[in-house]
């Protein structure tokens, strides 16, 4: 299957501009697309560190990152992942348990959300403690506005 590829941001709407106050009419109804990337990480064995999930471009913003554990680790002791950044190794998500099934959303921060000048990876660690796991599956999916600007809500048109 082929793909198709943008520079972005991509913007969906019918109205680009506010020139009046009737909506449907002249009040700007464009919103940008909500992207993703997501990869499946190991979580098998002794410990997988710095496992790349996806790399998000600058000026972006980050709007949630979602932990999906499909098998369990059947590690017969701890086996957790944490997801963040080489900066902060869990700024999304915290030592969640990999040996049951389920799915872990992030906590999200003004820190962790808020992209910057320059393109972030977001990585995740996963720690067994006995190696002797050797069951286990699980994704990692980051959802992002592409280079997003973030209006007080006071300066969106009513």
């Amino acid at each position: 299957m082929g793909t198709t590829t943008f520079s972005g941001p991509i913007k969906a709407g019918t109205i680009k501009d506010t020139t009046g106050t009737t909506l449907g009419n002249d009040v700007k109804n464009v919103g940008q697309v909500v992207m993703a990337q997501s990869a499946k990480i190991d979580i098998t064995g002794e410990s997988h560190l710095n496992q790349v999930c996806g790399t998000i471009p600058a000026n972006s913003q980050i709007i949630d990152v979602v932990l999906n554990v499909t098998t369990a680790n059947d590690d017969t002791n701890a086996a957790t992942v944490s997801v963040g950044t080489t900066d902060d190794g869990d700024a999304f998500i915290a030592t969640a348990n990999v040996k049951a099934t389920g799915t872990t959303r992030g906590t999200l921060d003004t820190e962790a959300t808020d992209i910057g000048t320059t393109d972030i990876q977001v990585l995740a660690d996963f720690t067994g403690t006995d190696g002797d796991g050797a069951n286990g599956a699980a994704t990692v999916t980051v959802t992002y506005l592409q280079s997003n600007e973030i209006a007080d809500a006071g300066d969106i048109p009513a």
